[in-house]
């Protein structure tokens, strides 16, 4: 079943503003959780890098299929010029949420080793890190082997789901780490807290 462009258009705009709207609200709930913007800034911007990037790779998997020559090899391996469709739709709104719920289990150990500090050290994060690092592959590897199944043997219906999910799973794993965690650090916070430190014990 073909659909007309303004259908098309009107099904593309409903879309990205669900997801706007959902990454809205999701900073809202994060902020009011951990009684910081600094928390909600980090889990928005982890948000807004895994959506991109897996919207890239999409764009970047039709872009390639447009070169003939390239074409039997990204064939053999199950790459097809993917379509904005519901499915994609569902697997970017999945990432969203796997992706939040990595970045919280980090953002709760960061406070709890912050302990009654306002501000996010960064030895505390280093130790939230290095305390959920065995969590977060275990439970990336085993969600990212299903997907490796779905993609090889669930067919053409489910294939940019599929590869959508991969591509989220992974980047949403490394945004967490590398991307939220630094952002909760506060280096201007942790000077100033130093110094009055410093200053209470003269």
């Amino acid at each position: 079943r073909s659909f007309s462009p303004a259908v098309a258009e009107s099904f593309k705009a409903k879309a990205v503003a669900s997801i706007l709207l959902s990454i809205l609200l999701i900073g809202i709930y994060i902020w009011v959780r951990f009684g910081s913007a600094l928390y909600s800034a980090a889990a928005i911007a982890c948000l807004f890098h895994d959506v991109l990037t897996c919207v890239g790779f999409v764009a970047l998997a039709e872009v390639l299929w447009d070169i003939p020559s390239l074409q039997p090899a990204l064939q053999s391996i199950g790459i097809m010029p993917f379509k904005v469709d519901l499915n994609l739709v569902a697997a970017v709104l999945t990432i969203i949420g796997y992706s939040l719920n990595d970045t919280i289990i980090i953002m709760d150990r960061i406070r709890e080793n912050r302990g009654k500090v306002s501000f996010a050290s960064r030895d505390a994060i280093n130790s939230a890190i290095n305390q959920t690092i065995s969590r977060t592959v275990i439970t990336s590897g085993t969600t990212m082997l299903s997907i490796v199944i779905l993609y090889t043997f669930g067919g053409p219906g489910v294939r940019a789901f599929a590869f959508t999910m991969l591509v989220g799973v992974a980047v949403g794993t490394y945004s967490s780490i590398a991307v939220g965690a630094p952002i909760v650090w506060s280096k201007k916070s942790e000077r100033g807290t130093t110094k009055a430190l410093a200053a209470g014990q003269t």
